[in-house]
């Protein structure tokens, strides 16, 4: 099974070679990792993907948690969660197969936003499984090259009637 972590670390230099050191070193295999600044200036996110069931999840995230530089560690999948990646793919694209490219890029939400002799670079963004049908259809034409940021997730707000729950207490 496959479960997103979020752990919010100070922004120091090594700290993304630490953890992912200290993960391997375990035999714990990330399956996505994302890294970037918070709010906060001093604190970034990681978003870990890893696979396994519930023990190897729980022996990952204490891991993480005695790790000096991690502030806190948090399960996103067993909460309601947002999540994206983005992917830039270059395929090949004559002439006269430039509008299919357009048109499929068009329905996934996607946008061309490099042109070139005889390829494009489309960026999409959107869940896993949305980039890798897009990937998929993008095959026939020939991936020439394809880059993603990994999946970054974030757990959903209170709706509007458990805020005011809260707020009453």
């Amino acid at each position: 099974m496959r479960h997103v972590l979020s752990a919010v670390v100070q922004n120091v230099p090594g700290v993304l070679a630490h953890i992912s050191g200290m993960l391997a070193s375990r035999g714990y295999n990330i399956d996505s990792l994302a890294v970037g600044e918070t709010e906060n200036p001093g604190l970034s996110r990681m978003t870990f993907v890893v696979v396994g069931d519930a023990a190897v999840l729980e022996q990952v995230r204490k891991q993480l948690e005695k790790v000096v530089t991690v502030v806190k560690v948090v399960d996103i999948s067993a909460k309601d969660f947002v999540e994206r990646d983005l992917m830039l793919i270059k395929v090949r694209a004559p002439l006269g197969r430039r509008s299919e490219i357009k048109e499929l890029a068009e329905i996934f939400r996607g946008r061309i936003v490099d042109v070139a002799g005889e390829e494009v670079i489309v960026e999409i963004s959107g869940q896993e499984r949305k980039i890798e049908s897009f990937i998929d259809l993008m095959r026939p034409f020939g991936i020439q090259e394809l880059v993603r940021t990994g999946r970054i997730a974030m757990v959903r707000g209170k709706p509007p009637s458990e805020v005011d729950e809260d707020a009453k207490k």
